[in-house]
């Protein structure tokens, strides 16, 4: 037998250099301390106890926002025919309540709403009952009347500026608005604010400080 015939032993120590090559690699990773991982902080909202897990029973409804955003501005008059905006409330939680006279739900909404403000009302907090009704001051003040609600202060917009600002789709529309002048939950329809679950939620956005 040649020598160019004559196979050459195979030799393993290469590759048990590859192979121990990698082995210290690995080691070496998993040795090293793990750097700490950075959080972003939390987004505001949901603070103070305020959360979605409030929205049950009859305000099931309610939408909270993972992420609280600022209202779009716009202005509307009080009973003596004042300019305001919601920037006259900032400090304070509002729940903006959008209606008409002739919205059928609101007439059944308005009475509890205002004994949310007889309840929950003070220097912490307002319902700000909002008229969009073309027919203006005269005709909202004689409903709220009517219905045994005029302990709620009266606030029109009969141009309805409100309703594109806050991108209502219907009536009624009720908007909560936190401490910071940003909204923290909406819900469109009727709801049954003199409820126990209404005020635990509003509650806790006043407690926000």
């Amino acid at each position: 037998m040649t020598a160019s015939n004559m196979k050459k032993p195979f030799s393993i120590a290469p590759l048990v250099i590859v192979v121990a090559m990698i082995l210290a690699g690995i080691y070496w990773v998993m040795s090293q301390p793990r750097k700490a991982e950075t959080i972003d902080p939390p987004v505001q909202t949901e603070s103070g106890g305020f959360s979605r897990a409030l929205a049950t029973g009859p305000m099931a409804g309610v939408v909270v926002h993972p992420k609280r955003k600022p209202v779009a501005p716009f202005t509307f008059k009080d009973a003596a025919g004042k300019e305001l905006n919601l920037d006259v409330w900032k400090g304070r939680v509002v729940l903006l309540n959008l209606w008409a006279t002739w919205c059928a739900p609101c007439r059944k909404e308005m009475p509890d709403l205002a004994k949310l403000q007889q309840q929950l009302g003070s220097p912490d907090f307002e319902v700000v009952a909002l008229s969009v009704d073309r027919k203006g001051l005269a005709a909202s003040q004689a409903f709220l009347k009517e219905i045994g609600a005029d302990s709620l202060k009266a606030y029109v917009d009969p141009e309805s500026k409100s309703l594109a600002a806050m991108q209502a789709l219907g009536l009624p529309a009720s908007i909560l608005i936190d401490r910071k002048g940003l909204e923290a939950a909406r819900i469109l329809g009727p709801a049954v604010w003199a409820s126990p679950e209404a005020q635990a939620m509003i509650k806790a956005l006043i407690d926000e400080k």
